[in-house]
């Protein structure tokens, strides 16, 4: 049986799983967690939908975490927001997104322009710290604007 929250936008803030978020932490040292919930962030300083995180400066932050919602409109706007806001202030900004390799806002904003590590198999995503039995309806990539390979 399918979980049909999976493959419908109507969910937008999947938790990232602690494993992979404790991984990056440990590397990047963030210090805002730029697309939370009150429910699922990751750090104590955050940004929710109600904050409007895409409004919000984040150049006073040296490591940011973001695993914006799924939806294409707002997956263009963090990455585009994450890839203009890293090269004004030279911060590591780090996205969790979908691998969707095709789409204009990779070819515009990330192949060449950031460090891509592509996650092997699919997530289970979390919700309060609970693993989902169901895996995620895409692959996933780790993003970093700032990391070793690309100022």
């Amino acid at each position: 049986m399918k979980n049909k929250a999976l493959f419908t936008s109507d969910k937008q803030d999947w938790e990232t799983p602690q494993e992979l978020f404790d991984q990056l932490n440990s590397k990047y040292h963030f210090d805002l967690d730029a697309a939370a919930s009150h429910g699922n962030a990751k750090l104590p300083k955050y940004v929710t939908a109600e904050d409007d995180a895409l409004s919000q400066e984040w150049g006073e932050y040296s490591s940011i975490f973001c695993n914006p919602p799924y939806e294409t409109k707002s997956q263009n706007a963090f990455i585009k927001k994450a890839y203009d806001t890293h090269q004004e202030f030279g911060n590591t900004i780090v996205l969790l997104i979908p691998a969707r390799t095709g789409t204009m806002r990779w070819h515009k904003y990330i192949f060449g322009k950031a460090e891509i590590n592509f996650l092997e198999g699919r997530l289970h995503f979390e919700t309060n710290g609970v693993r989902h039995k169901i895996n995620a309806p895409f692959d996933s990539a780790v993003v970093v604007y700032g990391g070793s390979d690309h100022a």
